[in-house]
């Protein structure tokens, strides 16, 4: 009994210092049949027959992925028979359902699973589903999450107590390792059963346990407790930084009619962690149910605000977002059905190229002496166009189209309405606002990329030099 009572010792200090449960307190156990489950249950038994009355409740999912699944479920049940607890069973055809649910097995088999058990536990009116998840757990979760670029939230790995559909998920094993787990069921000699698919490594959990793991492992063999102790730091400075952002969010942030208002000017003065926790925050309020923002889209917003050109702009974050710039102030909100994209952009001197995110674009600007130009044929296509740099009033402007833009074209008397020109070369409505216009210093257009160039700073037998614009798609890995 001695290792029975030093995890039960374990457990209770770990639910004490993180309020896992309370006296009377209903508690629905998932329980796989596996050496972890198994020990989860028994030990959560012992602590309510001697320590602290809990309401226990046994539940356990059948997959439908394996032959053995059906006696697995009746070891289950003869498990909680003969500890007095409560049953619950859900069976599932997950190889089937996953065909239609576009998760792939993994993902269904845990989608449906948890949805068991926080039923289970809103029909029990339980205060929460108890996980089996351990120490060795713990340490895979946070090495997976390292190799796919979390950042400290996911590095803090799997949390002792999440609430998920108003539910609460808590884990009272992350400080046990599997190996005293096993122990315990040896010693006590407590049954269980062995899924065979734990040692198929297609699955990327056991690849990682199986494979990296025990390689790591011979570069430093307590690699699995530095993890450990990473995510222990990782959570904690976490939740600091995460109270620290809702500080932020207050007095920073106006919320009113779905959208998210801030200044430029005090974004700018917060330090960039907490900028980063700003904007993912926001997010999360506009839409709990959008996926997360990546870095690069987080970054997007946060560089496009602190930078000086240009100052209007618009973000499509996804899953139906968009961030607006509009001089000094930022507007977070959930996307317009069929809103025109609008941006302005400040070309720079030459040689310089400008990416537009907004039409997944980008405009170079370079500057060829005349023989140099002319060696290089001046038929260069629709997506470029060439002036007499001399002639053309610098700074450029890369735009998108605004109600009643004009241009001069060449061999036209005055100007044409920039509509008119579209509707003439038959140019679809839903890709005129993917079309930028380039206009100089005193707003002219200049330039229409692939439809027209306007009659000023033409090339003639007087240009010494000659700027020349391009505009070409960007790769997919270059866009936002």
């Amino acid at each position: 009994m001695e290792q029975m009572n030093g995890l039960v010792q374990s457990v209770m200090e770990s639910a004490a210092e993180h309020e896992l449960w309370a006296p009377h307190d209903t508690l629905i156990v998932a329980v796989s049949g596996g050496p972890d489950s198994v020990a989860l249950l028994r030990i959560l038994h012992e602590i309510s027959r001697k320590w602290t009355p809990l309401k226990l409740v046994c539940a356990h999912v059948n997959h439908g992925f394996r032959e053995e699944s059906m006696e697995e479920a009746g070891f289950v049940r003869a498990l909680a028979g003969e500890l007095g607890i409560p049953f619950e069973l859900a069976e599932f055809d997950i190889p089937s359902i996953a065909k239609s649910s576009g998760l792939g097995p993994e993902g269904t088999a845990r989608e449906k699973r948890y949805g068991f058990l926080i039923e289970t536990a809103r029909r029990y009116g339980a205060r929460a589903v108890a996980l089996a998840h351990h120490a060795d757990d713990q340490a895979e979760t946070v090495l997976m999450r390292l190799l796919r670029g979390s950042g400290p939230s996911g590095l803090a790995g799997m949390r002792w107590k999440r609430t998920e559909k108003k539910v609460e998920l808590i884990r009272p094993f992350l400080r046990i390792n599997k190996t005293a787990l096993i122990g315990l069921c040896q010693e006590q000699g407590y049954p269980y059963v062995l899924d065979a698919s734990n040692l198929l490594t297609h699955y990327q959990r056991n690849a990682v346990r199986l494979e990296l793991l025990p390689m790591l492992e011979k570069y430093n063999p307590k690699v699995k407790q530095s993890l450990l102790q990473l995510s222990e730091i990782t959570g904690a400075e976490d939740e600091f930084m995460e109270a620290n952002a809702l500080e932020c969010f207050d007095e920073l942030v106006l919320a009113e009619h779905g959208k998210y208002t801030l200044q430029r000017a005090a974004f700018a003065a917060v330090p960039s962690a907490l900028q980063r926790r700003l904007i993912k925050l926001i997010l999360n309020y506009l839409s709990a149910d959008a996926l997360s923002p990546d870095f690069l889209k987080i970054e997007a917003v946060r560089r496009g605000t602190l930078q000086e050109y240009p100052t209007v702009w618009t973000l499509d974050l996804g899953g139906g977002l968009i961030c607006v710039r509009q001089y000094d102030t930022i507007v977070f909100s959930s996307k317009p059905q069929q809103r025109q994209v609008s941006y302005t952009y400040r070309l720079s001197l030459p040689p310089s190229r400008l990416e537009i995110a907004e039409i997944g674009k980008a405009m170079t600007m370079t500057v060829l002496e005349r023989e140099s130009f002319a060696l290089q044929g001046e038929d260069l296509g629709k997506t470029s166009a060439w002036f007499d740099s001399r002639e053309l009033a610098m700074p450029l402007t890369v735009r998108s189209r605004l109600p009643g833009d004009t241009i001069r074209v060449m061999g036209l008397n005055g100007s044409k309405k920039v509509k008119d020109i579209y509707i003439d070369d038959k140019i679809p409505s839903s890709e005129r606002s993917r079309i930028p216009l380039v206009c100089d210093a005193a707003g002219n257009i200049v330039w229409i990329p692939g439809v027209r160039r306007s009659m000023h700073a033409a090339v003639g037998r007087q240009t010494a030099t000659v700027l020349l614009l391009t505009l070409e798609e960007l790769e997919k890995s270059e866009e936002a």
